[in-house]
This record gives structure tokens, C-alpha cells and sequence, in this order.
């Protein structure tokens, strides 16, 4: 079980100053989660860590600054770098977004020891190209080991658009070796037709250990990414074959124009973070690469992150989701009281600004609906994040 985000700030700042309770032989792994706004990693980042310490909304650039999670097993310490969405400088002016905005993912992507690239299969926008921003970010860091996580495959009716997207995200080529793509379809009128994904390879047995994690297990799609059932459900084996005997291909830097995809990709895994579905696959895979290394972190901290700062990203993530369109990035957080009651309760009373009186209205909503929801929700997530009873209490008022 994780641990507990300590309450009280100074008992938090003693945990991170605290030398690392270092086991006999001590791995590590730093790993900086990057991708589009809301392609879910910090979802991702939460269900890695089996407690919820990262604000997750469907509006993009919840997440503002870099934090990092600590996952501490047996002898091994998982860094995880969760970072706010690689976003362009046009768009940092738009939603009105902080300098650090566009240098964090960067500055992360400089203390990693691997790389997560996040694509959202769901949305078909943009889920056939990496976006510039990643391919800039990997094309400068290309020493660092990188891997590609298909999330939100729940939502795919069709599981061979999983075959299309591999190769368009890797261009054909994952751990260094060629691709090669083959479908075939059989029309099944059966109403309990299932569509199946199978990714294999023409190496011989022995070298199975090395191949990438989508050519052993993650490739079958699993029984609960069926498609719809319907009398027209067509049943599909699909296949990515490695051409036999081919050499690692070295991928030359290229104009980042002419690229969808990124060729050095060493493994791909295909998941559903927001249900957890095969979350501990890849969390397995990543206790694997660490490698020998004194911890950072004593084993009690969970995150670095202070708890006002989780307590301020958590309230502000239910206000992004009950706030329509922009209204949301204008509150300001101003926490009036943080101690602790006398049967050791949380007492967190926190003020929200808003710029104009229109906005305070939709934000108390008919009632005070709305606000009550957001505190209510906001208190239970706090209560799982410092496993003790929390007394929220918010209020709103015009900025002067």
C-alpha cells in the first residue's frame, strides 16, 4: 500500500529533507511522462502510484508545473516526472499559461532515465501523429531510452486501428527492427464475434526475451476491448511481422516536418489508466529497468509535492470541471485556514477569487449547488490522499 501524504507541511518538508532510507542494493528509475494536453498522464502518473496526488480534468493544462510521485518497491525506487502537456507558445498565450508551461517537459525530459510518450487513442484527431511538440522533445533527447503507451483503448470499437496507429506512431520500426503489417479479415455474421489482435515476430524462440513488449503479451487485445456486438462485427487476426534477419535500422535525424512518428521507440504498451487495465503491466516493466543507483527519496514520501499544493491542484481540478470553457483559469486560491481539529481532523477552510461577479455566480450555482458538489468531491479525494477525515469548506468572493 502506498503511503499517506504527510498533513502538515513541516512533517512533509522533514520526509523530503530526510536521507533516503537507501536497502543494500539500491535501483532507481526517473521516468518523465510526455504528451499532448490531456492525453491522461497524469491519470496515468496516479494509477502508477495507487493513490490520487496528480488534478486530472477532460480540460486540457490541468496539470501546471512539474511534480514528481515516488513509487518505493523492495529495493527499487520509480521516479515519475508528471508534466504539464507539451503545448506550443501560441497556445501558452491563449489559455494565459505561466513560463513554465513550456520549459518543465523539457527540464524533466533532461533528468530522465526513460520516456513515456502518451498518445490517446480515442481521439481521432490527433491519435495518427505524435504531435510537434513531442517529436521536438524526443528528437532533441534521442539517447534517451523512450517507450509508447496507446492509452484510453477502451474506447476503440475497432481494435484493428490499433495496427494502423503502431505503425504510423513508430514508422515501422520499433527496438530497431522493421515492421512488417499484415491483416486478415473474415466476415463473421456471429452476433459473438470478437475482433483479436495479435502482434508476433519471425524470430526464432530464444530471442523472444528482447523483443518489444507489444510482440509478447500486450498486443492480444484483451476480451473486454471487444467491439460493440452487432450482426455485421467483423472477426480480425492481425499480425505486425518482423521481417526475418533484417539489421537495426539507425534512424537518421530528419526534418520534423516530414515526421507522424518516432523510429527508436523501444517497446509499446496499450492500456485503459482511467479503469487501471493493464496499468501493471507497464509498472512491472519499469521496476525492470532500473538500474543500480542510490534512492532520492526516503520511502514514506509519496510526492514532493507540499499538501496545500495537492489540496489547491485538487479543489482546482473540480472547479475546471464544473466551470464552463474559460471561466475556471481566472480563480485565484487563497487558503484562509489549514490545522489540525481536536479529534485530528483536517480543518481546511480556502477562499476562491474570481474576476467578475457573473463568474461568481456560476460558480456558487442555484442553491449553492455547485459549490457544495466541488467541496464535497474535493474532500473525499483529499481524505484518500491524507487517509484522515477532512472538513473542507470554500468560499467565493469578487477579486477587489
Amino acid at each position: 500500500h502506498p503511503p499517506p501524504v504527510a498533513t502538515n507541511k513541516k512533517e512533509q518538508d522533514r520526509l523530503l529533507r530526510n536521507r533516503p532510507d537507501q536497502p543494500q542494493n539500491p535501483k532507481v528509475l526517473r521516468i518523465a511522462i510526455i504528451g499532448a494536453p490531456n492525453a491522461g498522464k497524469s491519470t496515468l502518473s496516479n494509477q502508477l502510484l495507487g493513490r490520487k496526488v496528480f488534478p486530472v480534468s477532460q480540460k486540457v493544462h490541468t496539470t501546471r508545473c512539474k511534480a514528481r510521485g515516488v513509487i518505493t518497491y523492495e529495493d527499487t525506487q520509480l521516479i515519475i516526472l508528471d508534466t504539464p502537456g507539451l503545448t506550443s507558445p501560441f497556445k501558452a498565450k491563449r489559455h494565459k499559461l505561466d513560463e513554465a508551461m513550456l520549459t518543465d517537459p523539457w527540464d524533466s525530459m533532461k533528468h530522465a532515465d526513460l520516456v513515456l510518450v502518451l498518445v490517446d487513442v480515442s481521439d481521432k484527431w490527433t491519435r495518427n501523429s505524435l504531435s510537434k511538440e513531442v517529436l521536438r522533445c524526443l528528437s532533441e533527447f534521442p539517447e534517451i531510452p523512450s517507450v509508447l503507451v496507446l492509452n484510453k483503448v477502451d474506447r476503440l470499437k475497432k481494435k484493428f486501428i490499433l495496427l494502423e496507429l503502431v505503425n504510423e506512431l513508430t514508422e515501422g520500426i520499433v527496438n530497431g527492427r522493421q515492421l512488417e503489417a499484415s491483416s486478415a479479415f473474415k466476415h463473421n455474421s456471429s452476433s459473438s464475434a470478437k475482433s483479436s489482435l495479435q502482434i508476433t515476430q519471425t524470430s526464432p524462440p530464444e530471442n523472444r526475451a528482447h523483443e518489444p513488449h507489444c510482440l509478447q503479451e500486450a498486443g492480444r487485445v484483451q476480451e473486454g476491448w471487444s467491439p460493440d456486438n452487432s450482426s455485421d462485427t467483423s472477426s480480425s487476426e492481425s499480425r505486425l511481422v518482423t521481417e526475418e534477419g533484417q539489421e537495426p535500422k539507425c534512424c537518421e535525424p530528419r526534418d520534423l516536418k516530414e515526421m507522424k512518428g518516432w523510429p527508436r521507440f523501444q517497446e509499446i504498451f496499450m492500456l485503459a489508466a482511467l479503469r487501471g487495465e493493464e496499468v501493471d503491466t507497464l509498472k512491472r516493466y519499469l521496476l525492470m529497468q532500473a538500474k543500480p543507483g542510490p534512492w532520492e527519496f526516503h520511502s514514506e514520501v509519496l510526492t514532493s509535492q507540499s499538501p496545500q499544493e495537492i489540496c489547491d491542484n485538487i479543489i482546482r481540478e473540480k472547479i475546471l470541471e464544473y466551470l464552463p470553457l474559460e471561466v475556471p483559469y481566472g480563480v485565484t486560491q487563497v487558503t484562509e485556514m489549514w490545522e489540525e481539529g481536536p479529534s485530528g481532523e483536517l480543518l481546511i477552510v480556502q477562499n476562491l477569487l474570481v474576476p467578475r461577479k457573473s463568474h461568481m455566480t456560476m460558480l456558487i450555482g442555484r442553491g449553492g449547488k455547485v459549490i457544495s458538489k466541488i467541496a464535497q468531491e474535493a474532500g473525499q479525494d483529499l481524505m484518500n490522499v491524507f487517509l484522515c477525515d477532512v472538513r473542507l469548506k470554500l468560499k467565493v468572493d469578487v477579486k477587489s
